[in-house]
């Protein structure tokens, strides 16, 4: 009887000084932030006015689950950051999901209340708008803008302000200098539509990803024109940058338009022939959002994955995913490789305006090039 009693008294003693630690924040905070939050709150947001907060609410929790779109090399390094930033955080399970199946079937767990168990997850640009229907209303822009949490805003979704990316992801052109000099490489993408180019002479993906992210530099009525054209080139159709990556660097094609810039320098590193190189045609394209994450609004660790996403944009994170995605931090990120690779130069960046967009782009791309159809 005593010891429910005291258990009784220890759990009343931890509630109240948690409302006192939420109340001491509430008036430390600025003006300027006490009106974001009634703001946020206002509209549905969970809005807090301090990162000990957070931490405080994290700390009890001690665990996290993400279901990540990130390479498997990268879990173990950013766990241990993450675990030597906050020492508290010793439970922590990272899964990768990969592939328009996975993602159909974990947004039908999501849909059906069978996803509990994952705090975070990984938002596809297939179904980008699905996804984000199920996550938790943190105002994590409101949040960054106010210096509670140390995100750069162009890695909040503005319109969402609960999803964030960490990686970019830009596209160049392959080709190998042995069947093709650096010179004759196209400088712009327009250099494609020239005569010396047409009936086979480079190889473009049927996955239009390199096409569609000229619209942010150029619009949507321009890149569909030029999306016709360079059909009417008569390029080598194909499917998957892996093997077509590897037919360039053996000899088989002399030009690869678009493929991912991470996929062809780690093919270069591994090329003893060393005729496989790039460039960097101008507008850069590429996806400043590359692999959004947002937090489940099942999660059990909510607090816990807001740091973890905190992280994933930090410094020390971003400097993991440079090292081990690899070539991937984001570029927002000062320093990081796609950030110095692109500096001065033009580019057409598919931000959070086209992200939810990029697959009708594709869409419409497709039908441009005029794949011819099957009789009925």
């Amino acid at each position: 009887m005593r010891i429910t009693v005291l258990n009784k008294i220890v759990v009343s003693f931890t509630l109240l000084l948690s409302l006192m630690l939420a109340t001491t924040h509430v008036l430390a905070a600025s003006p300027a932030m006490l009106e974001a939050k009634q703001e946020a709150e206002a509209k549905g947001y969970i809005f807090f006015t301090a990162h000990d907060e957070i931490v405080a609410m994290a700390k009890k929790e001690g665990k996290l689950r993400v279901m990540f779109g990130l390479n498997p090399p990268t879990y173990k390094p950013l766990m241990n950051g993450f675990k030597q930033k906050y020492p508290f955080m010793t439970d922590i399970h990272v899964e990768e999901i990969r592939g328009e199946p996975a993602y159909q079937k974990f947004l039908l767990e999501i849909k059906a209340g069978q996803a509990k168990r994952w705090d975070i997850t990984f938002i596809p640009v297939d179904s980008p708008k699905e996804y984000m229907r199920y996550t938790m209303k943190h105002d994590i822009f409101g949040m960054a803008k106010h210096g509670v949490l140390k995100i750069h805003p162009g890695m909040i979704h503005l319109g969402e302000r609960n999803i964030i990316t960490a990686t970019s992801t830009l596209q160049v052109i392959a080709y190998n200098r042995k069947l093709i000099s650096d010179d004759k490489v196209p400088a712009k993408w327009e250099d494609f539509l020239k005569p010396e180019f047409k009936g086979r002479k480079f190889v473009l993906d049927i996955r239009p990803i390199g096409v569609a992210s000229l619209v942010p530099a150029w619009g949507l009525e321009r890149t569909l024109d030029f999306a016709r054209k360079i059909a009417a080139q008569q390029p080598v159709w194909a499917r998957g940058g892996t093997r077509v990556t590897t037919a360039v660097a053996a000899g088989e094609y002399p030009l690869y338009y678009g493929p991912n810039y991470v996929n062809i320098r780690m093919a270069m590193s591994k090329d003893p022939t060393g005729n496989l190189s790039y460039k960097l045609a101008e507008p850069v394209p590429g996806r400043a959002v590359d692999s959004p994450h947002g937090i489940l609004n099942t999660a059990d660790h909510p607090h816990a994955a807001l740091l973890w996403l905190e992280f994933m944009v930090s410094p020390e994170g971003q400097e993991i995913i440079d090292k081990y995605e690899p070539l991937r931090a984001s570029v927002y990120t000062h320093g990081s490789v796609t950030e110095q690779v692109t500096r001065g130069k033009e580019r057409s960046m598919v931000d959070w305006d086209h992200f939810t967009k990029f697959q009708e782009y594709m869409g419409k791309i497709i039908e441009a090039y005029g794949f011819p159809k099957a009789d009925k």
